[in-house]
């Protein structure tokens, strides 16, 4: 009986390794893609018929040194069967900037695999820059996810924007640090795989509320008819809009970034996640805008230290992308 009982579970284990297999995920920018990290896809939970495209927001890179903007999420949905390309462009420009790097980018990941479409997902100012690419090439593009997006502007762009336009002190500032910001985030490129050109101003005036209200009469695609409501889930464009974010500036007490999100947390009138209104977030169909998290932790950062007694950032990222594969996607 021991015998018999030993030759089941060594044939249950050589069947479970048959069906798991090792797949990677690629770290791409305008001069191609290469391998990011590998892991075992134990599951198909997150097999979307068509890659997952990762897209930072403001300041943003895919990879220094092994740590990812999104981190740890390339990888979770790796292992669940997904198809997954981390994306980079530049950390400081206008979204018509930044979307034509990421509508190349595009073009890249489809000529690699193949696939007709792309699910896009991008954070923070990345939702822009995604929406710019579905309103270029939308019949290249299946989903555009928004993750603590900038759609309608963030009062905190607003507020940089009016100190930077005062007479002489301003103008001194904004020149001295556009300098300094540029030249360092050039150097983020480098070290994140392409030294880009940076324009912290262009940057800066994108994510005004002014600036999105231009943007979103360009790219209606998905943006809600009615203050703080809904978009159409798949707009007359073809391509499906969705969108979460956080509503929590301080989460855990540990996180550095914490420190930064509750004092802008301030400038912003209601609920959001320190950097973003909760109203602003809303794209297509909104899945969720209050979850326990900040700007930070909606791409699981610092290094994971977020709400402990919250759902896991990684956790709805493979949930979506089963949402996704479930669609058809």
């Amino acid at each position: 009986m021991k015998a018999i009982l030993h030759t089941l579970l060594l044939a249950g284990g050589l069947v479970a390794a048959s069906a798991a297999s090792a797949a990677t995920y690629q770290l791409c920018s305008t001069s191609g893609c290469r391998t990011g990290g590998s892991a075992i896809a134990w599951t198909s939970y997150a097999k979307t018929k068509y890659p997952i495209v990762l897209a930072h927001g403001l300041l943003g890179f895919s990879s220094i040194v092994g740590v990812e903007y999104f981190y740890g999420i390339a990888p979770d949905l790796t292992s669940n069967g997904g198809n997954v390309f981390d994306t980079q462009v530049s950390s400081l420009d206008s979204s018509f900037v930044r979307g034509e790097q990421l509508r190349s980018q595009v073009q890249i990941i489809r000529a690699i695999t193949g696939a007709a479409k792309v699910n896009l997902i991008g954070h923070s100012q990345g939702a822009m820059d995604s929406r710019y690419v579905a309103g270029v090439i939308p019949s290249q593009i299946a989903s555009v996810t928004s993750v603590g997006g900038v759609n309608a502007g963030t009062p905190v762009a607003d507020a940089a924007a009016l100190a930077l336009g005062i007479p002489v002190i301003g103008s001194a500032v904004g020149a001295a640090s556009s300098t300094l910001l540029n030249a360092v985030f050039t150097l983020v490129g480098a070290a994140s795989g392409q030294a880009y050109n940076q324009n912290l101003i262009a940057a800066m005036n994108q994510l005004t509320t002014a600036s999105a209200k231009t943007f979103n009469a360009k790219f209606p695609a998905g943006v809600p008819t009615t203050a703080c409501g809904q978009g159409a889930q798949k707009a007359s464009n073809g391509v499906s809009y969705f969108s979460w974010g956080g509503s929590s500036p301080l989460t855990n007490v540990l996180d550095p970034l914490d420190y930064v999100f509750t004092p802008t947390s301030f400038i912003i009138s209601g609920a959001s996640d320190g950097v973003v209104p909760q109203c602003s977030q809303h794209l297509g169909t909104v899945i969720r805008d209050n979850y326990a998290q900040n700007h930070g932790d909606e791409v699981n950062q610092v290094l994971g230290l977020v709400n402990v007694f919250a759902a896991s950032p990684v956790t709805i990222y493979r949930e979506q992308a089963n949402r996704l594969k479930n669609i058809g996607f």
